[in-house]
């Protein structure tokens, strides 16, 4: 039912909206497949079946309001949960709060890539109260960059492939894609257990 083949011919333009502003800015939507229904959604548009313009502009827009509902429910709801969750540390916040002085519009940017930490990091930014001119700029860019990028690696991806070649593995290439978007987070996790 997750899969982005079929989220994408039975919901179109409206589920791959909803699903892109509740995996950026929904806690619950980490599970959701961002990077492989936008890759999914450039191959339909390279078939035929759907706008690339349109792509485009729905992801930019689902991803910045997403982020930016995410940054709410952070700034709202954040410093309770850390003020009763036992195991989340106040000195978490400030870790996080100065590692946010020092990079948090690069790292506002460069999350939208990676799976799992592009839903996490908006709520954070807004738990630690990012100043919000600089969290919506970070968040505009971010949204631009990567709402083109990838559903345009997607829509190039199936021009290059033949149109029956395409049709018959679509799913094994989605896969594969699927597989390489999770190498950053896991070459993230193996970084800190060394440390």
């Amino acid at each position: 039912m997750l899969s982005p083949e079929y989220l994408l011919a039975t919901f179109s333009y409206v589920g791959l909206a909803l699903i892109i502003f509740a995996e950026t800015g929904l806690l619950l939507g980490f599970f959701l497949p961002g990077d492989s229904l936008l890759i999914t959604a450039g191959l339909f548009a390279a078939r035929g079946d759907l706008g690339i313009v349109e792509i485009i502009v729905l992801v930019i827009v689902a991803a910045f309001l997403g982020n930016l509902s995410g940054y709410f429910i952070g700034r709202r709801f954040g410093p309770a949960v850390f003020a009763r969750v036992k195991f989340l540390k106040p000195e978490y916040v400030e870790q996080a709060r100065e590692y946010f002085d020092e990079r948090g519009n690069q790292a506002l940017v460069l999350a939208r890539f990676v799976p799992i930490i592009r839903t996490l990091l908006p709520t954070l930014a807004g738990t630690i109260q990012m100043n919000p001119r600089t969290f919506m700029i970070s968040n505009a860019i971010g949204a631009v960059l990567w709402g083109t990028s990838v559903p345009l690696a997607g829509y190039f991806l199936g021009k290059i492939i033949p149109k029956d070649v395409l049709d018959k593995y679509i799913l094994v290439i989605v896969g594969v894609i699927l597989v390489l978007s999770f190498i950053p987070v896991l070459l993230e996790i193996n970084k800190r257990r060394r440390r």
